[in-house]
């Protein structure tokens, strides 16, 4: 098959995507903004609805605004009069999705929205619909051709939604002042989760602490050295952390000193190595590691007491990179 057809075709579908998301523009207006203005005040939650692709949509749109602060749920729009109403409470703010703005499921919502008082916002491309005419507030989105050849299926109309929704989420997010600390909270699980929320003092605990006195001998040195499996270890003198000493060390001494038997871990060390707080996010940490070039750190609590070391490859076991 020759595909040359094939890959105009593409590229045609997606100019009419990339030209009706342009169109975009003139929906962020006054409007728009008192939208935002009524989800933000809104007292109980967010209650997206749609039927079939917009749905979907909706599904996505509830997902992302309460992952990102905003109290969000779905109802499907067909569900409703088996039940789901109960589900929408006076206070909340009702968004509904619908290219058409006609469909006999929404019909049968509108009438109980109206009855309970709620807000009603819809995201509809035909102003004359009964869904327009019976909500308080109507976002346009642009009527543009889909992207199929029969312009028939939902394509570039559930573009538009979805980035619509995406738009409306980071403007709630911004009124809120969402800072990534309220994002992390909510966000626990997963890499992204790992990301946001681990800390070197979490990570410590995978290790025995490797620990020799300052007057240890460097068979005490060496075995410590080797049984922790670190390459390293902290030197301590009555609890406090003095020094320093990596496998390197030993190598670079042994490279001066032909008896190096006679040596005490003080001989040796490095002196006031560079400590960590437990509570550092690992992220924050392995960034500093890779500006310093170093390949251990040392971890302590609040007051400096020593609590281990943590190696630069526990974080890629973690899964995370210095971005």
């Amino acid at each position: 098959m020759n595909s040359n057809p094939i890959l105009s075709f593409a590229k045609k579908s997606l100019q009419l995507e990339y030209e009706a998301v342009g169109k975009l523009f003139d929906c962020i207006d006054k409007k728009f903004e008192e939208v935002l203005k009524i989800l933000h005040n809104c007292s109980g939650r967010i209650i997206v609805t749609g039927v079939g692709k917009s749905g979907l949509i909706a599904q996505k749109i509830v997902a992302t605004l309460n992952s990102t602060g905003t109290p969000a749920v779905y109802v499907h729009a067909g569900d409703a009069s088996h039940g789901d109403l109960g589900s929408i409470q006076k206070e909340d703010v009702v968004l509904c999705l619908s290219k058409s703005g006609q469909s006999s499921e929404i019909d049968f919502l509108i009438p109980y929205l109206k009855k309970q008082k709620n807000t009603l916002i819809a995201f509809t491309s035909n102003q004359d619909s009964k869904l327009a005419l019976q909500s308080d507030f109507v976002i346009q989105i642009p009527d543009t051709p889909e992207a199929d050849q029969n312009n028939i299926a939902p394509t570039t109309s559930t573009t538009l939604q979805i980035i619509l929704g995406d738009i409306m989420a980071v403007c709630l997010m911004h009124l809120k002042d969402f800072k990534i600390e309220d994002f992390a909270q909510i966000h626990p699980g997963g890499q992204l989760g790992k990301k946001l929320n681990l800390t070197i003092g979490q990570m410590v605990l995978q290790h025995t602490k490797a620990a020799v006195e300052s007057t240890a001998m460097m068979k005490n040195v060496l075995h410590e050295i080797t049984s922790k499996r670190l390459g390293a270890t902290v030197v301590l003198d009555k609890n406090r952390i003095v020094g320093f000493i990596t496998d390197g060390d030993i190598r670079r001494m042994l490279e001066k000193h032909i008896q190096i038997g006679d040596l005490t871990a003080v001989d040796i060390m490095t002196p006031n190595p560079f400590k960590m707080k437990a509570s550092t996010k690992a992220v924050s940490a392995l960034r500093l590691m890779n500006q310093k070039k170093i390949n251990h750190l040392v971890v302590c609590d609040d007051h400096e007491a020593y609590l281990g070391i943590v190696h630069i490859l526990d974080f890629t076991k973690e899964g995370l990179k210095d971005e």
